[in-house]
């Protein structure tokens, strides 16, 4: 199964974290605790395709919240 990690970088002048956390929960991310701040699990093997599709939308998603972020997808 596919799992996809957000690693997040705030500024203050952005959004608030509370705000960010919503923003990622409604695309099916949960908050995770070990070396990430979130996590998406797919329920299955996803494509490369699939994931930087995905990423662009994390992308839209938090556009103008000055929000940077870091993706990473992993095969358990």
């Amino acid at each position: 199964m596919t799992r996809t990690f957000l690693l997040l970088q705030l500024s203050s002048e952005g959004a608030p974290y509370s705000a960010v956390a919503e923003t990622l929960e409604s695309l099916g991310f949960r908050p995770e605790t070990e070396g990430y701040d979130f996590v998406y699990d797919w329920g299955r093997e996803a494509t490369v395709g699939e994931t930087l599709e995905f990423a662009d939308r994390i992308q839209e998603a938090l556009k103008g919240s000055r929000v940077s972020f870091r993706i990473e997808s992993s095969e358990e």
